[in-house]
């Protein structure tokens, strides 16, 4: 990553660290350095000047008494020359007797010397020592001052200007200044390159860092070294490399839970322990109606329903509620059954609601006791008049030609029984996928002639004419032939029953969109529109004028659905416009 205008980069505060670090150290130890060096060449010099002093003493010492006034002074000037510093002679009572500084004159007029620092420090240990500022050559001076056993000088005085002190500490603390200005180059050079070096490292931890950020925990190419940096480094890599694992589990698990909550039917929804929603599926968004965007917003302000929202928060309560039927919002034909258990055994992990749609489950049912309603009462009729017809035959009263009209109603109902159970049969081994298909190429014109001639005689009884219209492109059709007979049969049976007399039934089979249609319409009072949606359910009945019954078990509309849908079609009932029902069998080609 690049670092952002206006920001110091970590390897600039560290190079600036590291350099006031160096500049810190060499400033201390150039000061310390120069303090010593100071100090040693003080102590040198006065070293010196002791030992000159005391060389002047001992010659003094040792040499005759002066004859005047003036040799005292002239021999001040030739030691000063000798030692190169200033000599001063001073009498027992502190008179200046000679000095390599002044002119006999000169030494005449200066004060008494008795007082002074040096001097009084020379009489009471042997050795005077002093720094001050001379009002005689009017510079600082450094003065050493020793006793002197001389007829009439009592003490030697040397002494040397501070400047000179100052000029022979110049080279060394030149020398001193060079040696740090190129420690310090050294220093700032060698700050540089570890600053560069572990900017570097910084860098690269950064760049492996954001591209961590960015999702992608690919390990990085290069090593993060083996020091302090490097271990920290590698631990936290690590622990990313750890957490990435973890997080890329979580996904497969969680990926796993949403196909498989994806893929329920059942609605799941999962509420926390502060009632927040964490989870909806499509199934539970389809039921309540749900956007979304519902997740992390309260469930109570979500869920629309007061008797689920009760249900969830009872749960929340830790209270046991038991499960509830109910309808959804806008969809009162429906039928949900709710129920909600804390997530994991405990509330303090949520709550789980789990919504089962059962709506199939209870229309099947109610078709299931409809069947049996119907079923027991298209028995309970034939069964009735059987029962009542033997005991007439039972008690010997009935003529011959009663007995026989008696054996004929009686064989009637038994053959429509018969019928019945055989439709039901049927309608079990269609629903159980039992019956097979032999399809081939079927003549329509041929299959609709053999229907014909199976119920010439139930028309020609009523007055009815079967008429047929085959369209181009509709000459064959692939099915199974003796299936589509039974079906194609049953259409043109219904037609004959509920037509009236007199009337024409029409079938007519036409191609229609890459299938074949056959149809069968008759001039029959129709069906309501309430019903045509229902007249292939089983023993379903339309109203009162289509209701008689002569014979038939009430399957076979629905035994023709089947039949049709087991080929991979399907059946309609329309009214027509000019009167009358049209049945559709659309089949593929």
């Amino acid at each position: 990553m690049t670092p952002s205008l206006g920001r110091t980069t970590f390897q600039t505060k560290f190079f600036l660290a590291a350099f006031s670090a160096a500049v810190i150290a060499l400033g201390v130890a150039g000061a310390l350095f120069a303090t010593t060096m100071r100090r040693q060449i003080d102590e040198r010099i006065e070293a010196t000047l002791v030992a000159e002093a005391r060389l002047a003493a001992d010659l003094l010492a040792r040499g005759t008494p002066f004859a005047n006034v003036s040799e005292p002074d002239e021999e001040a000037d030739r030691l000063g020359q000798l030692i190169g510093a200033r000599v001063t002679f001073i009498a027992p009572d502190g008179r200046v007797l000679g000095d390599s500084s002044e002119t006999l004159d000169g030494v005449a007029a200066m004060e008494n010397h008795g007082q002074r620092p040096e001097v009084v420090a020379a009489r009471e240990t042997g050795l005077g020592r002093s720094r001050r500022y001379s009002s005689t050559v009017k510079i600082d001076m450094l003065y050493i001052a020793v006793p002197v056993k001389h007829p009439a000088i009592g003490f030697v005085r040397v002494a040397l200007p501070l400047t000179d002190v100052r000029h022979q500490l110049q080279p060394v603390l030149t020398a001193t200044l060079a040696a740090l200005s190129l420690a310090l180059l050294g220093g700032a050079v060698i700050a540089w390159l570890l600053s560069a070096r572990i900017g570097r490292r910084v860098r690269l931890i950064a760049e492996v860092a954001h591209r961590y950020r960015q999702g992608d925990l690919t390990p990085p190419r290069l090593g993060f070294g083996d020091d302090e940096l490097g271990t920290v480094a590698r631990a936290l890599d690590e622990s990313v490399q750890e957490v990435g694992r973890q997080l890329a589990q979580q996904a497969r698990d969680r990926g796993r839970m949403e196909a498989i909550l994806a893929g329920m039917s059942e609605g799941v929804i999962v509420v926390d322990p502060q009632g927040r929603l964490q989870l909806v599926n499509d199934a539970a968004r389809q039921m309540l109606k749900l956007e979304k965007a519902a997740v992390g917003r309260p469930y109570v302000e979500t869920i629309r329903l007061p008797a689920i929202a009760a249900l969830v928060g009872g749960v929340l309560s830790g209270r046991t509620r038991e499960a509830l039927q109910l309808s959804p919002p806008r969809d009162p034909s429906r039928t949900i059954l709710a129920t909600a258990a804390a997530a994991a055994g405990s509330v303090a992990h949520g709550v789980i609601l789990v919504l089962h749609d059962i709506t199939e489950l209870r229309r099947v049912d109610q078709i299931r006791r409809d069947f049996v309603a119907n079923v027991s009462h298209e028995l309970r009729t034939p069964l009735t008049a059987i029962r009542g017809y033997v005991e007439a035959l039972s008690d010997g009263d009935a003529s011959v030609e009663d007995s026989r009209r008696f054996l004929d109603v009686i064989a009637r109902h038994t053959h429509r029984m018969e019928r019945l159970v055989k439709d039901l049969l049927r309608l079990a081994r269609l629903d159980a996928g039992q019956e097979t298909l032999d399809v081939i190429a079927c003549d329509t014109r041929n299959l609709a002639e053999t229907v014909i001639a199976d119920l010439a005689s139930a028309a020609e009884e009523r007055g009815q004419r079967v008429e047929v219209t085959i369209a181009p492109g509709a000459e064959t059709i692939r099915a199974d032939p003796t299936k589509l007979h039974d079906a194609l049969r049953n259409l043109v049976a219904n037609a004959i029953t509920y037509a009236p007399e007199q009337t024409t039934i029409r079938i007519e089979a036409a191609p229609s969109a890459g299938r074949v249609s056959l149809a069968v319409s008759d001039d029959g009072p129709g069906i309501p529109e309430e019903d045509l949606s229902r007249v292939f359910e089983r023993f379903y009945r339309v109203d009162k004028s289509r209701s008689r019954d002569p014979g038939g078990t009430g399957l076979g509309l629905a035994i023709v659905k089947h039949l049709i849908e087991l080929h991979g079609g399907s059946v309609r009932a329309e009214n027509v416009a000019e009167g009358g029902t049209r049945f559709v069998l659309t089949l593929p080609t």
